[in-house]
């Protein structure tokens, strides 16, 4: 019965604990009862506890290595496609399970990559550029001959053009290179090989037909051109055969003292002073010229209309219409009261002084520039935009010559005094001097930096004059074939130049700079500055015995310098 008892006291206080646990009410009993001797049967209920924490160690560490699985094959995940066309998806833990729960592949397949259009353009740019990278090794390695006729020869038996429109030889020579390159890398070597043995055998070959070619090549002429050859040579020799007795006689004649005659000369230059100004035309003047006495002087505008003056009274006589566009210079004749005008209309007329127009010379494909008359009198030269010079007769007007040369348009044009020679200048910083006896280019004149616009020959008959956009005049001497002097002239661009046309002893020059100079032609030193123009000095000329001076301007005026008035007052001292 006792122990009955002690085992529901027991059973209660087990009871009592598990229950009440926090109720204060059941603390009381529980400490009355914990004074028996019952501590044994507390343990049970502490390690019971224990063991749910302890259990779910073991799943937590099972799920941790499977993410080690897919991980080789986790690169197909990011796909250019998914980028290149924003799918918005992304890969939760779920995705990646199914992903590496299907990825797997077999050891012997191989995964394939989907390529987009951008890499598959890339790729094929690429190769095309290591396609062309070895094919220019290729034609760097291969043998091309550089005479042009082979190369033309080695396209023409390649079935391919010879030349390309605006193709030079070195472009024809890399074209046929990187011809000969890509058929040897396409390995079409029979017919490269066959190419090569008709060059070779048409190079062995006699060829018949060079004979016949005639070296140095040159245009035959009309026979027209051949009678002017002729009648300029039986002139020249007369001419310059007076001017060289005329040149021995001063250099043996003990009572001629040429410094002196330089130096009055010089003197009478230094002393001239305005003596006319006209206004000579509604717009600005482009030219002008004396005749050959000197009682008259002719002028042009960029109004197309050029105008005869009297000397010295600067009183208009006459007025010469016809061109339809801007007067670009006149000249009068050496030997007679003809005149002629040059025009933008790309025409030259020659005229009388009556203001009827003889002849129209036409034929330039552009617009003219310069025109003079040779020393005879019997042909025109005219200077044109059109990169040519033209020799014209002046009794039919028929041309008898077209000189190409120079590289850019012409400009200027001068006849030597014997009438042998002309010289030509333009816009490509040259001047060439021409044999007119023969046709050949004698010289070519380098050293202006900048378009030559004015070219003169001096009486003396081996100097000759240039002046440019480079503000400096050239003095070349024709016997050493070189420049002599250089003049820095002007501040600004130099329009014309002209030699005192009796004996050449001094020389005058017209620029932009709104001034003429006078320069010794003994020593190239300044003799005279000629300021009084408002505006560009577009032309200038001489008279004949040097005692006059003409110059026009874009300030439409005409002004006469000279000097005769200090010779009269001289001469009154002397009586």
């Amino acid at each position: 019965m006792d122990v009955d008892e002690e085992n529901t006291v027991s059973a209660s206080v087990a009871d009592s604990s598990t229950v009440g646990a926090d109720d204060q009410n059941v603390v009381p009993a529980i400490d009355t009862i914990s004074l028996q001797p019952v501590q044994p049967i507390v343990a049970p209920p502490i390690t019971t506890p224990a063991v749910p924490s302890i259990a779910p160690l073991p799943a937590v560490h099972l799920p941790v290595p499977r993410p080690l699985a897919p991980l080789p094959v986790r690169p197909p995940i990011v796909r250019p496609p998914l980028a290149q066309n924003g799918d918005p998806r992304t890969s939760d833990s779920d995705s990646d399970e199914d992903e590496s729960g299907s990825g797997h592949a077999p050891a012997g397949e191989s995964l394939e990559y989907e390529i987009s259009e951008e890499s598959r353009i890339v790729r094929e740019r690429q190769e095309k550029a290591m396609q062309e990278l070895l094919i220019k090794r290729r034609a760097a390695a291969l043998a091309v001959p550089t005479n042009d006729g082979a190369v033309r020869a080695r396209l023409r038996r390649l079935g391919e053009p010879i030349t390309l429109f605006g193709e030079k030889e070195m472009e024809r020579r890399d074209r046929l290179r990187m011809l000969m390159a890509k058929l040897d890398s396409e390995g079409q070597l029979e017919r490269l090989m066959k190419a090569h043995e008709d060059e070779e055998a048409a190079a062995t070959a006699p060829t018949e037909v060079e004979e016949d070619i005639q070296y140095p090549f040159y245009t035959e002429g009309s026979q027209a051109l051949l009678e002017a050859r002729k009648e300029i040579a039986k002139y020249s020799i007369l001419k310059s055969t007076l001017r060289l007795h005329r040149a021995r006689r001063k250099q043996d004649d003990p009572d001629e003292d040429l410094d002196a005659e330089i130096d009055w000369t010089l003197k009478q230059a230094a002393s001239l002073v305005l003596d006319c100004s006209e206004i000579g035309d509604d717009r600005p003047l482009s030219g002008c010229s004396f005749s050959h006495d000197g009682k008259m002087l002719a002028t042009c505008a960029l109004s197309g209309v050029a105008k005869l003056w009297s000397v010295p009274e600067v009183k208009k006589v006459y007025t010469l219409k016809g061109h339809t566009e801007r007067a670009t210079d006149v000249a009068f004749s050496p030997t007679g009261y003809h005149l002629a005008t040059a025009s933008a209309d790309r025409t030259a007329r020659l005229c009388n002084t009556e203001g009827s127009v003889q002849r129209t010379f036409e034929g330039h494909l552009d617009r003219l520039a310069r025109i003079a008359f040779h020393p005879s009198g019997k042909y025109l030269g005219t200077a044109s935009y059109d990169k040519t010079w033209r020799l014209w007769d002046v009794e039919t007007g028929e041309e008898l010559l077209l000189q190409e040369g120079h590289s850019r348009s012409v400009y200027g044009l001068s006849f030597h005094r014997d009438g042998s020679l002309a010289a030509s200048c333009g816009l490509d910083s040259l001047a060439r001097v021409w044999d007119l006896r023969s046709g050949r280019s004698i010289l070519a004149l380098e050293g202006h930096v900048k378009p030559v616009l004015g070219v003169s020959f001096s009486p003396n008959g081996y100097h000759l004059a240039t002046g440019g956009e480079d503000n400096t005049c050239r003095i070349w001497d024709l016997r050493k074939r070189k420049s002599l002097y250089i003049i820095p002239a002007h501040s600004n661009l130099i329009s014309q130049v002209k030699f005192e046309p009796q004996e050449g002893y001094f020389l005058v020059t017209s620029s932009y700079d709104m001034t003429a100079k006078v320069w010794s032609s003994r020593d190239f030193k300044p003799v005279k500055t000629l300021s009084g123009h408002e505006s560009k000095v577009t032309s200038l000329d001489v008279i004949g015995d040097g005692q006059c001076i003409a110059t026009v301007s874009h300030d439409r005026t005409i002004k006469l310098w000279s000097s005769k008035d200090d010779e009269k007052e001289k001469t009154m001292d002397i009586d």
